[in-house]
């Protein structure tokens, strides 16, 4: 009995030191997420009108609720993955924190940061970065890096969902209002692009302002702003405050889009397919509030990430950049998700919202596309501007 119990004791020391030696060999890969400091997007009376397609909270929790869910895949894998979230003010502190976590070895970076921020990011380390949240189309075409991955979808893909649903409508007269930013007129150049592109027909561009002058209180009625003959209004409004107070207030009858009315997201809780709810449910528990649009590209971003790491789960940190750029993504939308080689950016669908709930989604049935139906949405290769990618 006594030597029965020693060989039962010498198996059990065995397979524990078996256990422990295949964790001391599980590759443990670490990435960094770089948000803003006081990130004014989620100053308190900004988050509590909520405007559509504006993030109401960090990135950090979406990117840890995929990395919770990836972590049975990774431990099959024989890996682990660990993202350290640091708050950087400007530029020149992006810049020095990416070269720490470079120094460091970080496999990746994730950023949450304004275009310029994202940029120096970039310039500053030889890893993937991945942008969760900066949607300027110079980051895809002239200001293109070669390893700069787009989570976020781009300005020109939500107004090509847009344009496209407008097409659908048989709605081709548009009034376009345009805010007062440079912010304004970079995006509606990109509005006006994607009209183009559609065949669709600008009646009129009318710029707008919010303003405490009696003498410019005209420049933000929308009664004046919306006179004359047009099938819907599209309006542009960066910061968000004009757009929410649009719909149902033109001089005619007419659907507003754009940012407000009718809206393309990346994601709406309200999408109720392809196990969508039950992401939605996962992460509202993980962040204690809704999920928004902006959480689902933190998400996916942590997804993609992992996914990666699975992959190539022993390295090297280059097998697994490799992986991240050739791989494909599950985002819960019915649809294999890829990065494009001649931008960087996130091949996926988007969803149209009034807010409420989804409306319908784009690609709309019946756009075409010699390849993939998803590169109707933003620049597709023969507009490639993109000198930084082969």
């Amino acid at each position: 009995m006594r030597a029965r119990r020693r060989r039962f004791a010498g198996r059990l020391a065995g397979l524990a030191a078996l256990a422990l030696a295949g964790t001391a060999q599980a590759a443990a890969f670490k990435a960094v997420l770089l948000l803003p400091a006081d990130d004014p997007r989620l100053e308190r009376s900004r988050v509590e009108r909520a405007y559509l397609g504006h993030p109401v909270g960090p990135a950090s929790g979406a990117v840890a609720a995929a990395l919770a869910e990836a972590r049975m895949e990774l431990d099959a894998a024989g890996a682990s993955l660990a993202v350290e979230t640091v708050e950087v003010g400007d530029a020149a502190q992006a810049r020095a924190a990416a070269q720490r976590a470079e120094k460091a070895g970080a496999v990746a970076l994730l950023t949450d940061l304004p275009a310029d921020q994202t940029l120096a990011v970039a310039d500053a380390v030889k890893l993937p970065v991945l942008n969760l949240g900066a949607s300027s189309d110079r980051l895809r075409q002239q200001d293109c890096r070669a390893r700069l991955y787009h989570v976020a979808p781009s300005e020109r893909m939500r107004a090509d969902a847009l344009a496209q649903t407008l097409v659908a409508r048989k709605w081709s007269q548009v009034l376009l209002l345009t805010g007062p930013s440079a912010a304004d007129a970079e995006r509606a150049a990109v509005v006006q692009a994607a009209l183009k592109r559609y065949g669709l027909k600008v009646t009129a561009t009318r710029p707008y302002k919010l303003s405490g002058d009696p003498r410019e209180r005209d420049l933000a009625n929308p009664l004046l702003l919306t006179q004359g003959s047009h099938d819907v209004v599209w309006v542009v409004d960066t910061d968000g405050e004009f757009a929410r107070t649009l719909p149902y207030r033109t001089a005619t009858p007419r659907p507003v889009v754009g940012d407000a009315g009718l809206v393309a997201l990346a994601w709406h809780a309200q999408f109720e397919r392809f196990g969508a709810p039950q992401v939605s449910r996962r992460i509202a528990r993980k962040l204690e509030r809704p999920m928004v649009a902006a959480d689902w590209t933190a998400w996916l971003g942590g997804k993609a990430l992992a996914a990666a790491v699975v992959a190539a789960p022993k390295g090297p940190a280059a097998a697994v950049q490799r992986a991240l750029a050739a791989g494909e993504v599950d985002g819960s939308q019915g649809v294999a998700m890829s990065f494009r080689p001649w931008d960087g950016q996130l091949r996926q669908p988007l969803l149209l919202s009034d807010g409420q709930g989804v409306i319908g989604s784009a690609p709309v049935d019946g756009v075409l596309h010699p390849k993939n139906s998803l590169d109707t949405l933003g620049a597709d290769a023969p507009e490639k501007l993109c000198k930084a990618r082969g």
